[in-house]
């Protein structure tokens, strides 16, 4: 390894900061001011490797050693990327089974088209808490109410916003969930401690998230006579059409079992997704009418309804089953092995680390303290796109001066969460929120406007922080 070549704040920050810039000007300034599109992510993130790779070069580091930063990062990201792949394979086989066209098929007779955000948020939230995965969440029940709201002609970005907060509910607060547990692990604190710690931030934001979506609802919103004749005959001929295309049976419903029993007890999820997609294959070998050859199709490539011999397939249909397959999330896995090679190049001067040093430099109250926690875990997970890295990098940071300042570790374990599992399925270029976009087909900057749960957690998270509102602060001087 080579030895630091006189790293200031100012050139670790440099990298970062032309990040920043990049990504602010691609996807929010470019558009506002021009009116066009918003520019493709992955070369934003291509030109800030580039520009950091020469910087770094510039300062008198060789290729060879930004190399090995570089690899050692993209290593770090082979779970995610294996997790990507397993869930676009997942889609495909669940739905040539069977186990998702007839999920939504009863969910379309179930489920009132008037409350499908409500539902959508609620059903998740539940789905979450029992298997403590948002990804599993939204890539399974997220799917089945996304396309219940393309069939009913509702909201798709609000949909999505309920389904990714729902799911990240769970995330959150499961003691099932990898990230609850891993936060609660890099700041010493008891699992349970650190989980009621969230509940003063996290139940207030679902309350305040369900009753907006709730407003949102059609039937608050006078569109429920939107569905009319015309309506009604598409939602029919949509039924009819995945009755006619599939075989439903209890049975098929095992592949949904088998990813819940994984998640219950915490086998590896790569893997509980692949054993529950084999199992839908089998399960479309022995009740669905396609070939061979289209079962493995649907598995490597996706489910197309041409190979059910569908003629003038409702529009509704061709958008809920033709999707799937090993290269469905692609553009996912681009992005997030674009994302881990940049990470790996600010590695180099340790840029993160340095940054978060400066920000926590001169503070002296204990509500500074928490709202700096709050702050740096945001910059750090969304510059990083690792919450387990953050998890760590921040609990390290301040285990010593929150217990200095007599404030409990579990607001710090609380705060990690707050700013660092809610958000980071915000932004367009974390593997969470490439995730979400890639397997509910609404970009993050689509939904996110929507997504009330994490927008409303963060600000009640500044606001406790700045108050000292459940920071538990001893009473004598808890202002201070």
């Amino acid at each position: 390894m080579e030895e630091p070549k006189n790293i200031t704040f100012l050139k670790a920050f440099t990298p970062l900061l032309f990040f920043i810039i990049v990504l602010a000007y691609g996807l929010f300034i470019h558009p506002l001011l021009f009116e066009g599109d918003r520019l493709p992510v992955e070369v934003l993130i291509i030109l800030a490797i580039t520009f950091s790779s020469l910087y770094l070069m510039r300062q008198g580091y060789s290729w060879d050693h930004i190399l090995e930063n570089i690899v050692e990062k993209v290593g770090e990201s082979v779970p995610v990327l294996l997790i990507l792949f397993a869930i676009g394979v997942l889609i495909g086989s669940w739905i040539v089974s069977g186990t998702i066209p007839m999920l939504i098929y009863y969910g379309i007779s179930a489920i009132s088209p008037d409350w499908i955000y409500i539902f959508s948020f609620m059903i998740c939230i539940i789905f979450s808490l029992l298997t403590g995965t948002s990804w599993g969440s939204a890539g399974t029940i997220g799917i089945v109410m996304i396309g219940i709201a393309q069939v009913y002609n509702a909201d798709i970005c609000i949909t999505a916003g309920a389904v990714v907060g729902g799911s990240f509910f769970g995330d959150k607060l499961s003691p099932l969930s990898d990230t609850t547990n891993i936060a609660s692990l890099a700041t010493d604190v008891p699992l349970f401690d650190h989980i009621r710690s969230m509940m003063y931030t996290t139940g207030p934001s679902a309350i305040i998230a369900a009753i907006i979506y709730i407003v949102l609802s059609p039937a608050i919103q006078g569109d429920s006579s939107s569905i009319g004749t015309q309506e009604l005959d598409q939602i029919q001929e949509t039924l009819v059409s995945l009755e006619s295309i599939f075989s439903f049976n209890a049975l098929l419903l095992l592949p949904l079992l088998v990813v819940i029993y994984g998640s219950i007890k915490k086998k590896p999820i790569f893997l509980t997704l692949l054993v529950s997609s084999w199992l839908a294959m089998i399960l479309a070998f022995i009740f669905q009418p396609f070939s061979f050859t289209d079962i493995f199709q649907s598995f490597n490539k996706g489910f197309s309804t041409e190979m059910a011999a569908l003629e003038n397939a409702p529009a509704e249909v061709l958008s809920i089953l033709n999707r799937g397959g090993l290269y469905n999330l692609i553009e996912g896995i681009v992005i997030s092995f674009l994302i881990f090679v940049y990470i790996g190049t600010l590695k180099v001067m340790d840029s993160i680390q340095l940054t978060i040093t400066k920000m926590m430099s001169n503070l002296k109250k204990r509500t500074h303290l928490v709202a700096t926690a709050i702050t740096t875990t945001a910059f750090t997970n969304l510059t990083t796109s690792n919450q387990y890295a953050t998890s760590f990098i921040i609990g390290e940071a301040f285990k010593s001066r929150f217990d200095q300042m007599k404030v409990p570790r579990k607001v710090l374990s609380r705060s990690i969460e707050d700013a660092g599992t809610m958000l980071e399925n915000l932004a367009p270029w974390t593997p969470s929120g490439i995730f979400m976009a890639s397997t509910l087909g609404v970009s993050a900057l689509e939904y996110a406007p929507y997504q009330f749960m994490s927008l409303i957690n963060i600000l009640i998270a500044y606001i406790f922080a700045f108050t000292g509102i459940a920071c538990f602060f001893p009473k004598r001087d808890a202002t201070s």
